[in-house]
């Protein structure tokens, strides 16, 4: 059994942008992100730092907005507005979820679509499907494709089947396994939370991306032997024995399902450091598709 290391996998896709960025720098252009949290969702917050952290330290242009939780819907589309005319920034992020008052869609439909590095714009979502490279397609499945792609796995023919049918994973997933090419030309199952007898789909399943957030999801008896398993599950599940009181745990049961599979990620340890860098290559292609 492989374990499929995702800080492995991320320092290698932060050091290729590293390189496109002192590329660009040397253009007299730095790739520039803004993320933009309205409230204080303590969660949100930590994502919000941690990239704009990430963003520092790779020497991008890094603009963190943090409105409080009064902002009106008009309020937050003027400031993307500004955003979306600002030529120093190159990619925008509104952290999600945003407080109950703002509609998040009317948000996301107000970025421009050219620096929606999120890849959840309506244009984004076409060309994905239309496999248009032109196009950005959100981190979480990104990365999941890069950690197959980097472990050796082959996708070509195989049969995945996709836990979970969200626009932020389940849908991109099953389109970026079906494109053609590398990490891509897979026969796709999408199920979900109702779908009849999940276990004899998953048992068909060469390649299974478990995306449903409910921890602990996934058992041994859903997984044939040999399965490669990817889990995008980040749940929080109460761990009195800990010092914080809590641990957080994947949508997989790792420990029996683990000794069945050719190949698995860990949770914490797998996808979760993918999404931020798969960010970070979103920005910087944003950058270089901004330039003459």
């Amino acid at each position: 059994m492989t374990l499929i290391s995702g800080p492995q996998v991320a320092e290698k896709v932060l050091a290729e942008c590293q390189r496109d960025i002192t590329e660009l720098k040397a253009r007299g252009v730095t790739p520039g992100l803004a993320v933009v949290l309205v409230g204080d969702d303590p969660a949100s917050r930590a994502y919000v730092r941690s990239k704009d952290k990430k963003c520092r330290d790779l020497g991008l242009h890094s603009v963190k907005l943090e409105l409080p939780a009064t902002t009106s819907q008009a309020e937050l589309l003027e400031v993307v507005a500004k955003l979306n005319a600002d030529p120093a920034i190159h990619g925008i992020l509104v952290q999600s979820p945003p407080p109950k008052h703002i509609d998040e869609a009317a948000i996301v439909r107000a970025i421009d679509p050219a620096k929606d590095v999120d890849g959840f714009h309506p244009v984004n979502v076409a060309k994905l499907a239309l496999e248009d490279p032109t196009g950005f397609v959100p981190c979480t499945p990104l990365g999941c494709q890069r950690l197959l792609i980097e472990a050796g796995i082959e996708t070509k023919g195989a049969h995945a089947v996709v836990i979970g049918r969200s626009m932020i994973v389940g849908k991109p997933m099953a389109l970026l396994l079906m494109a053609k090419g590398p990490g891509g030309d897979a026969t796709v199952t999408v199920a979900h939370s109702r779908t009849r007898d999940l276990g004899a789909i998953t048992r068909q399943a060469d390649i299974i991306i478990a995306a449903i957030g409910r921890p602990h999801f996934l058992k041994a008896e859903h997984v044939k032997e040999g399965a490669v398993v990817i889990d995008v599950g980040i749940n929080r599940v109460e761990a009195p024995e800990t010092e914080k009181g809590y641990k957080l745990v994947g949508d997989v049961a790792f420990d029996e399902v683990a000794p069945k599979c050719r190949a698995i990620t860990p949770v914490p340890g797998g996808v979760g450091p993918m999404t931020i860098a798969m960010l970070m290559a979103n920005t910087v292609k944003a950058c270089k598709q901004s330039l003459p």
